[in-house]
């Protein structure tokens, strides 16, 4: 299964947002993140993710005379390159999309069946806003946006730090208009 295949499901793409950030984590405690998920298809993905070289044994012990596995994430391994993108067709494109889609929805369920959930309290958002950007200013913005968020994919976890799903979804709606619709 190449790495396309591997990411775009979205108990997978679940598993690699938990494990995102330098964690290592056992299958146990990816269940007890992903409560949503049975521990057997738990597993499954974590074979195949692991099978595939997305995730990586960090470490073995002994409990109670198992063999517990201690998962990280090979980051260099879970993207998709630019070559690739280019390569899908419009129906790959739509799938990776419904994928991306339907991960935005189980997390954001997950979220509001916890106890603690509180949307105002917690600055939940899911605005949308169109614009229109000519070619530069939407490099522009997409450079922005990255300098924005490269810097804090390196927080680590601190008493005062909440994890958040951050999915800029950015794509054009509109046609440029004519001269003359301008005018």
């Amino acid at each position: 299964m190449d790495t396309l295949e591997l990411l775009a499901h979205p108990v997978r793409l679940r598993i690699v947002h938990a494990m995102r950030g330098g964690r290592m984590l056992t299958t146990a405690q990816l269940c007890a993140l992903l409560p949503d998920v049975s521990k057997a298809m738990l597993y499954r993905h974590v074979d195949l993710l692991s099978g595939g070289g997305i995730l990586e044994v960090a470490e073995e012990r002994r409990v109670r005379g198992a063999v517990e596995r201690v998962f990280r994430l090979r980051q260099d391994r879970a993207v998709i390159d630019a070559d690739t993108v280019k390569s899908l067709s419009l129906d790959d494109h739509r799938s990776a999309f419904a994928t991306a889609l339907a991960v935005l929805a189980a997390e954001f369920n997950a979220y509001l069946e916890q106890d603690h959930a509180d949307p105002a309290a917690d600055l939940v958002g899911y605005r949308q806003h169109a614009v229109w950007l000519s070619r530069d200013e939407l490099h522009e913005l997409i450079s922005e946006l990255r300098s924005a968020i490269a810097p804090r994919l390196a927080n680590r976890p601190t008493s005062d730090r909440a994890r958040y799903l951050l999915s800029p979804i950015l794509f054009p709606i509109e046609e440029p208009p004519s001269d003359s619709d301008t005018a």
